[in-house]
């Protein structure tokens, strides 16, 4: 392809990535070291009125929200193997706003309820401010939003028109990259949090309000009598009311096995940052960052002023297969620190210390689908495509609404009520995948022109762009 992205033209030299990464280990930032209590395992027999199955974002926010409404309702998690330890406990920290992944998505798909989405999102991290003061979480919570930069040409035209646009000199005020065309700040849509505490932290709050966890405890299946019984290896649980958490891993419910596919995506985090290697930089009002590629890249500061830097690479393996060996992938690591340093030249010397991935539950609409099952005594949400960290907040009050039975104006929603398009069977599946990453690819390095697939899906409502 004859046009270079500014990453291939400020491609750092080969020596210095390998120098940066070759003592990073494999292992997630947010989850090294951290202090967990010991939880025991379900076994034997139980009763409860709702059943929660997955220890992530989603569960965790659900056992919350159904004690906060009805204290006196009893609440069993459980998890297969540790709270947060997946999606949630690995992810980049943003904690958006959006329930709908972002505004072009949100419009094109529920144009006439999107001002009411917008609305509720902001509505739903406020409460997430609120739950975390509260509770007092522990969890380097920052709303200092999220600075979209161009960097390409034909990307400054696309922020032109926004409200707060900063050229060239005002985005490289707030962070100084050779790579920043202009930017807009987003202020007030996205805080940084670090995931894992958030995880722990509300599994803590949960059980304070008297939710039974149980962790190393996967669910093996449900039975539908009446009560709903949850079993797992080595015990079961009796229950009203059950809601499927699981997310990226294979549902428990037939209908929900193609709504979502998993796509492996990857991170790197840096070494701590000196004074003046942040002086370098500038990033005093620490925004979460993100370029506006269809193959883009996010990156943060962290608490003790490290970088995180992932994205670009999503990777989907044939058959959908979940595997710990997936997530060693040196090409993706070494792309990402080329990146990184083509980003921040003034940082050559910088050396990462982790390196790691995670699945994401991806799903044709790109944004959490919903549903009920057993005459309206399941509840499920999945296919937040990379955007849970705030929007399961929002999901456990759906949910919760949906097994009340109850009309709310969550519930109401298009966007609640209607499925998306499953995804088709591999071989078609990863065809399809592919051509659409090799799309989008071609499509950043000819200056945002979309080709006919792109403009095909994009017609069916089945386009994706960052």
């Amino acid at each position: 392809m004859p046009y270079q992205t500014a990453f291939e033209r400020y491609r750092p030299a080969t020596t210095q990535v390998e120098d940066a990464l070759r003592d990073s280990r494999a292992a997630v930032f947010w989850l090294d070291d951290l202090a967990r209590p010991d939880r025991p395992v379900l076994t034997g027999a139980h009763t409860a009125d709702l059943v929660i199955v997955g220890g992530g974002f989603t569960g965790l926010w659900t056992a919350v929200r159904a004690k906060e409404r009805d204290p006196e309702r009893s609440v069993i998690l459980l998890e297969g193997q540790q709270i947060g330890w997946a999606a949630s406990g690995r992810n980049g920290g943003f904690c958006d706003a959006s329930i709908t992944h972002g505004e072009e998505n949100g419009r094109r798909r529920w144009p006439s309820e999107y001002d009411q989405l917008e609305r509720l999102g902001l509505a739903n991290l406020d409460g997430i401010a609120e739950t975390i003061e509260r509770y007092q979480l522990q969890v380097e919570f920052e709303r200092t939003g999220e600075l979209e930069v161009a960097v390409e040409p034909h990307q400054v035209a696309w922020l032109a028109e926004e409200d707060g646009f900063l050229d060239a000199d005002a985005v490289r005020a707030e962070v100084n990259s050779p790579t920043y065309l202009a930017g807009v700040w987003h202020r007030h849509g996205t805080a940084l949090l670090n995931p894992a505490r958030m995880a722990l932290e509300l599994a803590r709050v949960a059980t304070e309000l008297g939710v039974e966890v149980f962790e190393h405890s996967h669910v093996t299946g449900i039975d539908r009598g009446t009560p709903l019984r949850v079993r797992t290896e080595r015990g079961w649980v009796d229950a009203a009311q059950v809601v499927l958490g699981t997310n990226v891993f294979p549902s428990l419910l037939k209908r929900n096995r193609l709504m979502t596919v998993p796509v492996y995506d990857y991170a790197l985090v840096t070494e701590p940052l000196s004074a003046e290697q942040l002086a370098a930089i500038g990033w005093q009002h620490r925004q979460g960052l993100a370029d506006l590629a269809n193959q883009f890249h996010y990156y943060r500061l962290t608490a003790d002023n490290r970088i995180l830097f992932g994205g670009y690479d999503a990777i989907y393996h044939f058959g959908g297969k979940l595997k710990p060996t997936y997530e060693e992938r040196p090409a993706t690591y070494t792309r990402l620190a080329e990146h990184f340093f083509a980003t921040f030249p003034q940082l050559a010397g910088l050396r990462f210390t982790h390196r790691w991935a995670g699945a994401i539950d991806t799903s044709t609409q790109f944004c959490a689908f919903y549903g009920t099952a057993a005459a309206g005594r399941i509840a499920y949400a999945a296919g937040f495509t990379g955007l849970g960290v705030g929007a399961t907040r929002f999901a456990a009050d759906v949910l919760l609404d949906l097994l009340s039975g109850a009309k709310t104006e969550r519930t109401s929603l298009e966007m609640v009520r209607r499925r998306p398009l499953p995804f088709p069977p591999d071989p078609i599946a990863a065809v399809g995948i592919a051509a659409t990453k090799w799309s989008l690819n071609r499509a950043d390095h000819n200056q945002g022109r979309r080709n006919l697939l792109l403009k095909t899906l994009d017609a069916v409502g089945l386009g994706f762009d960052s």
